[in-house]
């Protein structure tokens, strides 16, 4: 079992194989010696990551930041680690359909390790265009053979060369006998969540969402408007040959034309911007907030809504941030700092003990399930199942409860995600609206553009339509 935090010394440790340095040395740190050597370079620590998320519920964007601070990684081999960890598990479906074709025996009962050293080497023989086969294969091959040995090594050399051979020649389920079959294995989504969209959406609309979550996703930035103007960060980004797009639906918010490095230029920690989707900033103003209010926010960890709301308030006014974990709560409090916002106050409590005063506005963006989400998070549509949601949907509703029990007459609560299932979404609402008739829906379209408003006079935005991640937010409004 590989231990990722004896990661550190990667490029420091003596080689292994020199006998008379090891004998001198105590059979544990021999032992933690050779599993650092054995995870060694960027496809070994994408292994390693891989086998992580197999097996925990570890948040993979921790994963990885965790072995970029305790890694000797160059930068360019930072971001191919990003890519092959990334890439592996947004086309995974995809890639273990072909595997499971190719190897002789049972695919599935592979250990992790042979299992994730086959996908990292087929993503790359599939998708890295700059990385040659034959370096591809043999990267796999070595890993294999160093972890396994030779047997394990020499079938993974050979399902994978096989495969090269055979690359236009791939068949995959025939979508007019077996369309679910054919759309979880050639857009690489689980089954379940495929059957269920088709239902929802039909045949075009579930294809088009599908492509669209196996998208590479771009990097939007919120501009901190209480330290530039849009206009001055647009000239700054100018000058660093930034290239970018005005945001959609939000004149704060600006996408980047292309991934970058954007967390260690000046300005980011100077708190000129944020790194969010322009999709998190519509539930802030639907909110409407003022200057002076007195605003909660149920569910704020990591802070990007928190920090919005400051600086749409002119940071005047009072804002309680809650979270139930102290971990999160610092990260949020990182944030905060960075951006200037000096008008919030940090509460690590459970959302549902809370029982503050009365508030003139209360968020909240209610934990779910996350499909709104996968181009920027892939690992989620292979974690989550329809157990879950329903789950969620008990939670979410609680809570929401339990925000109208702090909020004043003529008050208001924004009910936020970030997924695109309906009972996380509109059915919550309408639950909760016929529970509380003091409550009214009001209509989006006087604070947003009607094209991300539904019928029901909620926003709910959809990637392969908007081209922002998928998000739902409703404000209600308490008259009595």
């Amino acid at each position: 079992m590989e231990n990722s935090e004896n990661t550190e010394q990667v490029k420091e440790q003596e080689p292994v194989n020199d006998q008379n340095k090891v004998k001198d040395q105590e059979p544990e740190k021999v032992l933690e010696q050779e599993k650092v050597n054995l995870y060694a370079g960027v496809r070994g620590i994408a292994v390693k990551i891989l086998n992580r998320v197999d097996r925990t519920d570890a948040y993979l964007d921790k994963l990885i930041d965790h072995e970029f601070k305790n890694s000797e990684l160059s930068g360019q081999d930072k971001a191919l680690l990003f890519e092959i960890v990334h890439g592996v598990l947004r086309w995974m479906g995809k890639l273990d359909w072909i595997l499971n074709g190719f190897y002789k025996g049972a695919y599935s009962k592979c250990i992790p390790n042979v299992k994730n050293a086959l996908r990292v080497g087929l993503y790359q023989i599939l998708y890295l265009e700059k990385i040659p086969d034959y370096a591809a294969v043999n990267e796999a091959v070595e890993f294999v053979k160093r972890l396994q040995g030779q047997k394990p090594a020499d079938q993974a050399n050979a399902v994978l060369r096989n495969i090269i051979r055979s690359k236009e020649g791939i068949r995959f389920p025939n979508p007019e006998e077996d369309l679910i079959g054919y759309f979880s294995a050639f857009y690489s989504h689980p089954s379940w969540l495929v059957r269920r969209w088709l239902n929802f959406w039909g045949q075009e609309q579930t294809e088009a969402l599908l492509i669209a979550n196996n998208e590479k996703p771009s990097l939007t930035l919120r501009v901190n408007t209480s330290k530039t103007t849009v206009d001055e960060f647009k000239e700054l980004l100018k000058k660093v040959d930034l290239k970018f797009y005005d945001g959609k639906f939000l004149n704060d918010f600006i996408k980047l034309k292309t991934l970058t490095n954007i967390t260690g230029w000046e300005y980011f920690e100077k708190g000129y911007f944020s790194i969010q989707d322009e999709s998190t900033g519509l539930p802030c103003r639907l909110l409407d907030v003022k200057p002076g209010l007195r605003v909660l926010d149920l569910c704020a960890a990591p802070g990007g809504k928190a920090s919005y709301i400051s600086n749409l308030m002119n940071n005047t006014g009072e804002i309680i941030a809650l979270d139930r974990y102290e971990s999160r709560l610092k990260i949020l409090e990182k944030n905060l700092q960075r951006m200037g916002a000096t008008n919030i106050t940090l509460k690590e409590e459970n959302a549902l003990e809370n029982n503050s005063d009365e508030f003139d506005r209360v968020l909240l963006d209610a934990p779910c399930s996350g499909f709104g989400t996968l181009s920027k998070k892939p690992d989620i549509k292979w974690k989550r199942d329809l157990g879950d949601i329903r789950e969620l949907t008990k939670l979410q509703y609680e809570l929401l409860q339990k925000a109208a029990s702090l909020v004043k007459v003529d008050g208001s609560i924004v009910y936020s995600t970030c997924t695109i299932e309906p009972e996380e979404n509109y059915d919550i609402v309408k639950k909760f609206l016929d529970n509380n008739p003091n409550f009214v829906l009001e209509d989006a379209r006087n604070y947003v553009s009607e094209k991300i408003v539904t019928e029901n006079g909620c926003i709910q935005t959809y990637p392969h339509v908007h081209q922002l991640d998928g998000a739902f937010a409703a404000k209600l409004v308490r008259k009595s």
